[in-house]
């Protein structure tokens, strides 16, 4: 009995290397962003970074938008005559309308499709993508593989730190009142994504006070789960990343990191210079 062929599936919200997606096939649809109302495709005609200068530089409206289901619709039907079924995981329902697009289009085009809304997006969507091919050479089958996957969303940890609440309160986050008390105050909301939404876990003074709340919570999982990963997220702060880059060698040693850009999904409504942390508990 031949292997079946299988095809993966994700969005531009997966924090994935141009090389890992060529060396393993993977079909990445672009979310589009949208600035004073002109449409790009995340990664082919801007980049995360360009969108984060031009944020910082320009006024005006800032915004992301989920891709055409007529994208996926061509996409499902051209892999539907190379490949016996897909495996899809998607950026959080929650947060955008990509999954239920993807599934949509492969109901459409009759082809079967084992579809995973990851409740997240970034570095943990990433994870969820490598840990379901490492299962699938494994020989794991598909339905397992999503079985593992699906459990494995609850162990998944997303925290950003905004630099200030100016996109926030244009999405309307925060009242005009929140933003100019957090301003004159200096406070800063820790924002972390869950169960595919994002929720004000707690409000610090300073970066220093971020950093240490962050770094408490990998404690607290370190605690009685097995982290071997922490990525850094921002959205064009290297500096700031660097700086919290070290703090973890320094204090976590013997656990890998990774700095990434933040997904502009997240970035519209968190703005230029946010920063935070994410792993996935084993």
């Amino acid at each position: 009995m031949s292997k079946a062929k299988i095809a993966w599936i994700t969005d531009t919200t997966a924090s994935l290397s141009k090389e890992f997606i060529e060396k393993h096939h993977i079909y990445v649809i672009p979310l589009h962003v949208v600035i004073n109302d002109e449409f790009y495709k995340e990664t082919i005609d801007i980049t995360e970074q360009e969108f984060y200068e031009r944020m910082k530089s320009e006024e005006g409206k800032f915004q992301s938008s989920q891709p055409s289901i007529n994208d996926f619709v061509e996409l499902y039907k051209k892999l539907k005559e190379e490949y016996d079924f897909g495996i899809a995981i998607h950026a959080s329902s929650t947060l955008t309308g990509t999954y239920q697009s993807s599934v949509m289009a492969a109901n459409m085009e009759d082809f079967r499709l084992f579809a995973i809304d990851s409740k997240i997006g970034s570095y943990p969507l990433s994870f969820l993508i490598k840990k379901g091919i490492e299962l699938v050479e494994q020989g794991v089958d598909a339905e397992e593989v999503v079985e593992q996957l699906n459990a494995l969303r609850s162990n998944t940890r997303l925290y950003l730190v905004p630099s200030n609440l100016d996109q926030l309160h244009k999405s309307g986050r925060v009242s005009g009142g929140q933003k100019v008390l957090a301003s004159l105050f200096n406070i800063k909301p820790i924002l972390a994504i869950e169960d595919g939404a994002a929720q004000i876990k707690d409000k610090v003074r300073t970066d220093k006070k971020a950093i240490f709340w962050l770094a408490s919570k990998l404690r607290e999982d370190l605690e009685t789960k097995t982290v071997k990963k922490v990525a850094i997220v921002h959205a064009n702060n290297p500096k700031k990343a660097a700086e919290i880059e070290n703090y973890i060698n320094e204090n976590f040693p013997g656990i890998e990191t990774e700095v990434l850009m933040l997904i502009t999904v997240a970035g519209v409504h968190t703005g230029v210079g946010t920063i935070g942390l994410s792993w996935v508990c084993e």
